[in-house]
């Protein structure tokens, strides 16, 4: 009995460890996904707006939790419409290529002048100590922080779909993000649909900063590259466009990681990540347009 009931506690275990990782992926892989289905525009430059969310949690923490969360958001939204306006604005009318190195211009630029601002060592804070502690169910430990991860994760996502489906703003969205030319001439604004949709990649990245920092403890210039190529394969591999997805593809992604860090060989551990892409290679050797199938660029929710 005992052999049985370990066996099953250690499943219990990576589910939860699963989840928790895997809803933190779906919030990178919104931001990207919310970008691309509006502007047909993969933003690598999205990793970075996690990156600033880190550094303002980090030089904010002084004003005192319940408003720390409140300064991390304004300061990530700032950044994400700011973001859009300089660098990505005035290029709307060029060729997608022309876009998608600007997005690589604009990420290079914001960790370069983050390593000018703050120096290339880790910074480090105690971003919600109070999670820090555990659930313990028998042989199970379910992390605060696991749940917290969770619960922000449904309710962002919760909050994304009624928007795009009960607000005009969120329906305007959508409609650009169906056939954008057809919808401006049905009188929907352009910049006002853009900002908007930076805006809320910005919320979602501000929350994504929030609960990695409190995972790690740590913030540092380069942190989005790993943020960016996540969310990127995570999108992908659940459907360019579409938002459910994206969240399915950051769920497989995180339950990837984590049963292979699980399962593989000590020797092996250290190549887990070329493992995991490796599978999502497999998959969309199979299905190419990925999990769900969006269209041509539908925001589909």
């Amino acid at each position: 009995m005992t052999p049985l009931l370990a066996s099953g506690s250690t499943v219990i275990q990576a589910m939860i460890d699963s989840i928790s990782l895997g809803c933190l992926y779906a919030l990178f892989a919104l931001g990207i996904a919310l970008i691309f289905g509006v502007m047909g525009l993969i933003n690598f430059a999205h990793g970075e707006l996690v990156m600033i969310g880190g550094f303002a949690a980090v030089y904010l923490s002084g004003i005192g939790q319940p408003w720390l969360a409140l300064g991390i958001v304004g300061c990530v939204v700032v950044a994400a419409v700011l973001m859009e306006r300089v660098a990505f604005r005035p290029l709307r009318g060029a060729a997608p290529a022309t876009i998608l190195v600007a997005s690589f211009g604009v990420s290079i630029v914001l960790q370069n002048a983050a390593q000018m601002a703050f120096g290339s060592l880790p910074k480090s804070t105690n971003l919600l100590s109070g999670l820090s502690t555990a659930y313990v169910v028998g042989e199970v430990s379910v992390p605060k922080l696991a749940v917290a991860t969770v619960v922000i994760t449904v309710v962002l996502v919760a909050a994304l779909v009624a928007f795009l489906r009960f607000t005009d703003l969120g329906i305007q969205m959508r409609a650009a993000a169906e056939n954008f030319p057809m919808a401006r001439l049905m009188g929907v604004r352009a910049n006002r649909v853009i900002a908007t949709a930076f805006a809320i990649s910005g919320v979602l990245a501000a929350a994504a900063a929030v609960i990695l920092v409190s995972q790690t403890g740590s913030v540092t210039t380069t942190m989005g590259v790993n943020v960016v190529v996540v969310a990127f394969v995570a999108t992908i591999l659940g459907g360019a466009g579409s938002l459910p997805g994206a969240v399915l593809g950051g769920l497989l992604v995180g339950t990837l990681t984590v049963v292979l860090q699980d399962t593989l060989p000590l020797e092996l551990r250290p190549f887990r990540d070329a493992f995991v892409y490796g599978l999502v290679l497999a998959v969309l050797v199979v299905r190419p347009q990925g999990l769900i199938v969006s269209g041509s660029r539908q925001l589909r929710v």
